[in-house]
């Protein structure tokens, strides 16, 4: 049986770390990056908190992952501009993360997603480019079209929690999906009434311009 070894202000202070520690984590990887010209759009966990906040701030979700898409061809300027501030480069079950410390948990990284890649290969499509963006000043992320095909490319648990989070706050969105892809899980998990005039898929090769026009 487990018990609490943290009680009080510890535990307060505990809880409070790990989100502000996540949050300055995120702030100091973007600036670094905006500094260094480096092209780059924030995905993953909090480019979900980004987009929900744009609707209703109190249905903002905390994260504990720092996920940021770059090109392949800019990884080396990535690295150069991340080890430049005092990051440690590392590659754990494939996947390319900097660390403060040579000795971190990979719950502390900055993971890189690599743009054009597939990330198992089991992927229905691989990641795409960072543009189009929704670039403000000092943030940038992909679109949420963009994003809900990530979230449904992956699809794990915290994908679907990730999607019901956008759904919920009424954010829409037109994309065009995969074939096979869980479409109809997501359908079923949300609800149709959520879903109904939100999100659309395609499977007739439709451009997104013309399925914008639908």
């Amino acid at each position: 049986m487990i018990s609490f070894r943290y009680t009080g202000e510890e535990l307060w202070a505990r809880m409070e770390r790990a989100v502000e520690n996540v949050n300055e984590r995120l702030r100091k990887t973007v600036q670094i990056l905006e500094n260094a010209n480096v092209p780059y759009a924030v995905v993953g966990g909090h480019a979900v908190r980004a987009w929900v906040a744009q609707i209703d701030e109190a249905a903002v979700r905390t994260t504990c992952d720092v996920d940021v898409l770059v090109r392949p061809a800019d990884l080396p300027r990535l690295r150069a501009a991340m080890e430049s501030a005092g990051y440690h480069f590392r590659q754990t079950s494939g996947v390319a993360m900097f660390v403060e410390q040579p000795d971190a948990s990979a719950r502390d990284a900055i993971h890189v997603v690599l743009s054009g890649e597939m990330i198992r290969p089991n992927d229905f499509e691989p990641n795409p480019d960072i543009e189009p963006s929704e670039t403000t000043k000092g943030f940038r992320t992909i679109t949420l079209q963009s994003l809900v095909r990530m979230k449904l490319n992956s699809y794990r648990r915290k994908d679907q929690v990730h999607l019901l989070d956008m759904i919920s706050v009424g954010l829409d969105a037109k994309f065009m999906a995969p074939d096979g892809c869980y479409e109809q899980k997501m359908i079923e998990s949300a609800g149709v009434e959520r879903l109904a005039g939100r999100f659309y898929c395609t499977f007739t090769g439709m451009t997104p311009d013309r399925l914008e026009e639908g």
